[in-house]
């Protein structure tokens, strides 16, 4: 077996202050932010001229991370914020909360939007999806009774 875990998501967003306080509400915690630049971040991206600022967030659990950045240069090409959840590419991140009511109370306060409805999945999970920050898509689950395998 070759990987060895999955080191963490990117999400680019254009308000970064904005997401690291929506995903510090959610219960991320920030690592460290900071400006990435050079010939080394050039030649990994494929683009010239890249300065980019990073925060990156960990999960309570320690064992997932999500990497925010903002792109200063080159300009950002194409925005996918608000496309459908049946579209191409990157989708959602989806997130276990253990009150997913509670979560919602908070997250709204950030200007979260629950996309459709909070549903149940038979006797497992309760589950929706809202827009975070600059309509980013993110999934909430709570487990119900006793925790599943998938």
């Amino acid at each position: 077996m070759s990987v060895k875990r999955m080191d963490n998501v990117g999400i680019v967003v254009a308000d970064i202050d904005a997401a690291i306080e929506f995903f510090t509400e959610l219960g991320l915690t920030l690592e460290g932010r900071a400006p990435i630049e050079g010939e080394w971040a050039d030649g990994v991206t494929g683009l010239t001229g890249l300065r980019v600022e990073i925060a990156m967030m960990r999960t309570p659990d320690g064992h997932s991370r999500l990497e925010l950045s903002r792109f200063l240069a080159p300009t950002v090409v194409s925005d996918h914020r608000i496309a459908p959840v049946n579209s191409l590419g990157y989708l959602r991140v989806m997130f276990t909360v253990a009150d997913i009511d509670d979560t919602l109370a908070r997250l709204r306060t950030r200007g979260a939007e629950v996309v459709g409805e909070v549903v149940q999945y038979q006797d497992s999970y309760r589950l929706c999806y809202v827009r975070g920050p600059e309509g980013i898509l993110i999934g909430l689950a709570q487990e119900l009774g006793r925790p599943t395998s998938r």
